[in-house]
């Protein structure tokens, strides 16, 4: 069986799992400590980053965009469906997701408004570009979720549980991205990807007293020093 390494919190590895999931194809989970990296790990993985993937030859695959194109291959084949043009406008769209997972991190983590803005800036200009391709949905290509749904699917998820715990919305002002934020939530692919305790792993990160978001995103709240937003790195 394949089996995932993983880090509780990471939306790399939720890519991963979700397209496992949407895919019901069986799998395994280990979760490991990225502040204490097992030796067995790290003489795995050569980056030393999550996800790595182990198949069941037993080859351990590393980097998500790889995973998720081996799961393509191995999965019914999805990946043969549509034209060249069109399987590489879904690579492109998928990686406008991805290429936005840390700097949605680093937004979460900002400790004042003024903070959150600066670093919303690059991520709404994201949700603007979907907002504009976007269709009748309710999926990104209509009636059936694909592989890119699922690689915006962390981001998606992880606005929904920030509006969730503090009221603030980052998709507020694009109603389709927010309604196709609705129908992916109502897949429950989201849930079934991430272990049972991962919305409390994630505001004990996210939404902490040391950011703007976990204290209930209080606009009213007086400026904070902006080094303190500086800390506490990121998930992955």
């Amino acid at each position: 069986m394949i089996k995932v390494v993983s880090f509780k919190i990471c939306p790399f590895v939720q890519r991963v799992t979700a397209l496992l999931e949407a895919k019901n194809m069986p799998y395994e989970i280990e979760y490991i400590n990225l502040s204490d990296k097992p030796a067995w790990f790290l003489a795995l993985s050569p980056t030393g980053q999550v996800p790595l993937l182990m198949t069941e030859n037993g080859v351990a695959l590393f980097e998500s965009d790889a995973i998720i194109e081996y799961i393509e291959e191995i999965s019914d084949p999805d990946a043969e469906n549509g034209t060249p043009e069109q399987r590489a406008i879904d690579r492109a769209w998928s990686y406008q997701a991805t290429k936005h997972y840390l700097v949605q991190c680093s937004a979460m983590q900002s400790a004042n408004q003024e903070t959150l803005a600066e670093r919303s800036v690059k991520l709404n200009a994201a949700f603007e570009k979907a907002e504009n391709q976007l269709g009748g949905g309710p999926y990104f290509h209509g009636a059936h979720m694909g592989k890119v749904d699922i690689a915006w699917l962390p981001i998606l998820h992880r606005a929904q549980i920030v509006e969730k715990h503090s009221g603030y919305d980052f998709l507020a002002s694009y109603p389709k991205v927010k309604a196709w934020q609705v129908a992916m939530s109502s897949t429950g692919v989201a849930e079934q990807s991430v272990p049972d305790d991962f919305e409390q792993a994630f505001s004990n990160f996210y939404l902490a007293d040391r950011t703007f978001l976990g204290r209930g995103a209080n606009f009213d709240e007086g400026p904070i020093e902006k080094a303190a937003a500086a800390g506490g790195g990121c998930c992955c």
